[in-house]
């Protein structure tokens, strides 16, 4: 591995190589909070912020068999053969999401989809086609620049890795200001223009800056010609249960939508939801970051898994603690009411499941550090099967609250959300314990 492994695994070399990472995701964060503040003051805020967030949802969960580009290719890509390898997957797995998104697209199918699976309104429905329209290159764009940023946090230039998403973040701001400015745009078009902008230009920045580190892989010789080669087979093997991971994870947010569309409150719930999670994320972000760096730092001999547990329960208890702050403090009115755009009647419906969720940054960080042992140990099966465990919680628990309880579809949502991950966390405690000491 091109990290530095001579030095010992301290806090501050975590933290140095972990800031840059936990930039980029801070950055991407800033998105969600951004356009629904512009949608929010475009006209029909309360149908376009639905749109907005069902199509995102569509999007994310279509991109979802590649979000684990980034963390295969930090596990991977040790040489010149498995570099090759692991980029004739990734491209081949691009093209197929695109053929799925496009499928989904034919105007037939997804109505069906929207209006009588999820029960969203004619003219919700309508608008949200649109903007997955819209939203078409978002995945294999997105799994163009997680391969390279893969490849250029195994060769430790995680700081490039910020700069690409400095690149997305100004070219996301761009395209919104241009449409809100001067066009009649609808406020959910104006979101995914804005987002499938700024991931295309980053995906171009993240290959641009990977070239040396390409260079130097492309250099080397071509590999060892032993069973150690990097065949599609283990990459299949490896990846399959990473991709499953990230599908049902995504996934899970139009099952969620499904709910929220036949709950009590359902139009406000699903115009305040992704307003609140946008926020959650973003004090998110710095966990989420985090199951990178522990792929990339623990050795082989689990040397420093100790520096890296303490790490984690540092930022998990500083980070739930900053959420918890503003969500119970006038701050997340504030947020909500001055920086979203919500009107006073939305601000008041988002706060209980802000509350809810104050404490999800916290268990992102557990869960980040739990995964990246079991990906360093190739028991990426296990992840699997505790994603398995939390989609189940989360979709047991919104069918009693929203079916049998009639509890109001944000708060459920919300809930059930939690409870899922810490369902998740306490599988992978015991299943780190067993199977990586």
């Amino acid at each position: 591995m091109n990290v530095d492994e001579a030095s010992p695994l301290t806090t501050r070399r975590i933290a140095r190589f972990w800031a840059p990472l936990a930039a980029t995701w801070l950055m991407m964060s800033v998105e969600g909070p951004f356009l629904a503040a512009v949608i929010a003051r475009l006209g029909e805020p309360k149908f376009n912020l639905a749109a907005y967030g069902v199509a995102f949802s569509f999007a994310m969960l279509i991109e979802s068999p590649i979000i684990m580009m980034m963390s295969a290719g930090v596990a991977l890509v040790t040489d010149r053969q498995a570099f090759l390898a692991l980029r004739r997957f990734a491209y081949a797995l691009n093209g197929a999401i695109t053929l799925v998104m496009a499928l989904l697209l034919v105007p037939s199918a997804f109505h069906f989809i929207a209006e009588s699976l999820i029960g969203l309104p004619r003219e919700v429905a309508t608008l949200t086609h649109g903007a997955t329209t819209i939203l078409l290159p978002w995945p294999a764009a997105i799994g163009y620049r997680r391969f390279y940023q893969g490849v250029l946090i195994r060769a430790n230039l995680t700081r490039r890795v910020a700069y690409g998403t400095v690149v997305r973040v100004v070219a996301m701001g761009a395209t919104a200001a241009t449409l809100y400015s001067f066009t009649a745009m609808n406020g959910a078009f104006v979101g995914a223009a804005a987002l499938s902008a700024g991931v295309v230009a980053e995906a171009v920045a993240s290959r641009f800056m990977a070239r040396a580190a390409v260079r130097q892989l492309l250099r080397g010789d071509e590999g060892q010609r032993s069973s150690a080669r990097l065949t599609t087979r283990a990459i299949v093997r490896f990846y399959t249960p990473l991709a499953l991971t990230s599908m049902m994870t995504l996934g899970v947010n139009p099952l969620v939508t499904f709910f929220l569309g036949r709950s009590r409150a359902a139009l406000d719930s699903l115009a305040v939801m992704p307003v609140v999670t946008s926020l959650v994320f973003a004090f998110r972000a710095g966990g989420i970051a985090y199951q990178e760096v522990g792929i990339a730092l623990l050795s082989d001999d689990r040397e420093g898994v100790e520096a890296l547990r303490r790490f984690a329960w540092i930022l998990a208890v500083t980070l739930a603690g900053a959420l918890g702050f503003v969500a119970l403090t006038p701050l997340a009115a504030g947020w909500f009411r001055v920086v979203s755009g919500l009107s006073p009647e939305l601000t008041r419906f988002a706060l209980p499941p802000l509350c809810v969720l104050a404490v999800m940054p916290g268990l992102e960080v557990l869960l980040s550090f739990q995964r990246s042992q079991l990906v360093h140990a190739r028991r990426t099966a296990t992840v699997t099967w505790a994603t398995v465990v939390e989609v189940s919680g989360i979709i047991t628990i919104l069918a009693i609250a929203v079916v049998g309880l009639d509890f109001v579809g944000a708060v459920a949502a919300a809930v059930a959300i939690l409870l899922g991950r810490v369902a998740a966390n306490l599988f992978l405690l015991d299943q780190t314990r067993r199977q990586v000491g």
